[in-house]
């Protein structure tokens, strides 16, 4: 089967005799109407995109609520080798945890660009000053939004932007301020540009970034002065808070097998001149979440009919506390310095382990749950109960223990600080019944030996203090890294947990076996 808009159209009751999930909308139309008027444009066209937005729009479009798609713009590798070659369609690929599997030929976007030079900006520039247009969002990751260097200078290509105004950016946050410059110099037309990253207070970094140019062209005379109060005022150009969550992870061979399997031609990966695998399908978890505060000055389609949740700037930032500080993101560090320990290779296979599965039971339910910020929009007992039962043991999601081991220093105050000190805080709660946190971070302290517990040395996972941290660990020191407040997020000693780290860390440290015996001993006696 051909993967084109020819091969969709001659060989339709192919693919939807293979169970794969169609269009059902009038796609050149929908094309035609999003050149015309288009309203939504996204920066970051990657699998997060793919597999997220470009498929609620899908939805929507199928729904009858929408009859126009998204605007993608992307890298100019992925532009010519992936998307166009099909027609910029793309393939997703739904894997759930009961072995089920939904296959959807995705078709919203309706015109793919790149920020390069040459035709596509001056066509970004058609579009930026439409009527029409709405929502600006970007997928971008957090890096995307910095403008500088080790040293906190501008980075030179930052510098020289600011110093030349926008008709010669170059930078990429640089070409975003001065397509918003064309905007203003429409005639102040409203818009919400709306980051989607995965990080925290994700508007405030966007604003940041592009408000820094505003402010820079509108002083030194680049700009009309009114440019950086465009960029300012809310009611003209707002920067939403946002809480997402869903993985999708790198293309999976066995995925690619399946799809080959049905008939489906030119499905190879690609593995780009940055070293990023990309291929026309993408492999994803079934579960997904997207909390938006809402402030749109330019009005925004029903949205909520494809699943996105609109609030306030408050209730995203508890959306955001409770997957990042007692839901989802301490459970994986949970389980990733004790799936190094142990020798687990997938963050799936730790979930069939009993001793893993309790800890990070009690990690969440018992001693995250009872402080978890509560955002209303979404139940924290009922998200839990998917990251425990649906999520984390999903064996088609290849995620492990060794990635997300990745920078733990600079993780933990976010994801355990919190909760300890809304014990230390507490009338009801007292540090002293935490068990299962202290038990992670000597997990942790016994990680940074680098010895797993057969006795073999293993690869530390990259993370910025392992030079300054291993000597200590090394030394059994372990005071230094205790007291400081920057790792955990409180001083241990002064919330009195020093101690229990201490002594889990000491068991754990009596030779082969000892973390698995330590592990089993204070899951079971602390269930």
């Amino acid at each position: 089967m051909r993967f084109s808009e020819q091969g969709l159209q001659e060989e339709r009751h192919l693919w939807e005799s293979a169970g794969y999930r169609l269009p059902q909308y009038d796609r050149r139309a929908m094309v035609q109407a999003t050149r015309e008027n288009p309203f939504w444009v996204h920066f970051g066209a990657g699998n997060l995109f793919r597999a997220f937005q470009a498929n609620a729009v899908q939805d929507l479009l199928n729904k009858k609520v929408l009859d126009r798609g998204l605007i993608a713009v992307g890298d100019r590798e992925s532009m010519e080798r992936l998307s166009h070659p099909h027609d910029d369609y793309s393939l997703l690929v739904t894997l759930k945890t009961d072995g089920a599997i939904e296959k959807t030929i995705v078709g919203s976007v309706a015109e793919y660009l790149t920020l390069d030079e040459g035709q596509s900006y001056p066509r970004l520039r058609e579009i930026f000053v439409k009527d029409s247009l709405q929502i600006i969002t970007f997928t971008i990751t957090e890096k995307g939004y910095n403008l500088n260097q080790a040293d906190d200078a501008y980075t030179p290509e930052v510098e020289r932007d600011l110093q030349e105004g926008p008709e010669n950016a170059h930078s990429y946050m640089g070409k975003i301020a001065s397509l918003l410059y064309a905007r203003y110099q429409a005639g102040k037309k409203p818009v919400a540009m709306v980051s989607m990253d995965n990080c925290s207070h994700n508007g405030t970094k966007l604003y940041e970034a592009v408000s820094a140019f505003a402010r820079k062209w509108s002083e030194n005379g680049r700009t009309d002065s009114g440019f950086a109060d465009y960029i300012a005022d809310p009611n003209q150009v707002s920067f939403p808070w946002t809480m997402i969550d869903k993985i999708t992870p790198r293309p999976d061979a066995s995925v690619e097998a399946l799809l080959e399997k049905d008939g489906i031609e030119d499905l190879k990966p690609i593995v780009t001149s940055r070293n990023v695998y990309i291929a026309p399908f993408v492999n994803t978890e079934e579960c997904q979440y997207l909390v938006i505060e809402d402030r749109f000055p330019g009005g925004r389609p029903e949205l909520e009919q494809a699943g996105l949740i609109f609030t306030d700037r408050e209730t995203v930032n508890k959306a955001e506390r409770m997957k990042v500080c007692t839901c989802l993101n301490p459970l994986h560090t949970a389980l990733a310095v004790f799936g190094c320990l142990l020798g687990f290779s997938s963050i799936s296979d730790e979930m069939k382990d009993d001793a893993l599965r309790k800890l990070v039971e009690g990690v969440g339910y018992t001693e995250g749950l009872p402080v978890a910020a509560d955002p209303g929009v979404l139940d924290p007992k009922k998200f839990l109960d998917d990251v425990l039962n649906i999520r984390l043991p999903n064996p088609f999601m290849p995620d492990t223990p060794q990635r997300i081991a990745t920078d733990t220093s600079q993780k933990l105050a976010v994801r355990f600080g919190e909760t300890i000190q809304a014990y230390a805080n507490s009338a009801e709660l007292d540090v002293k019944n935490l068990k299962k946190i202290p038990l992670v971070f000597a997990g942790w302290l016994r990680y940074l030996t680098g010895i797993d517990d057969k006795g073999q040395a293993f690869q530390l996972s990259p993370d910025p203090m392992l030079d300054t941290l291993c000597p200590y660990v090394k030394e059994e020191n372990l005071r230094p890294i205790l007291e400081n407040s920057e790792i955990f997020g409180v001083n241990l000693y002064e919330v009195h947990m020093a101690d229990t780290v201490i002594g889990y860390f000491k068991e754990m440290q009596a030779g082969p076996g000892a973390v698995r015996k330590t592990l089993e001993k204070e899951v079971n006696a602390h269930a």
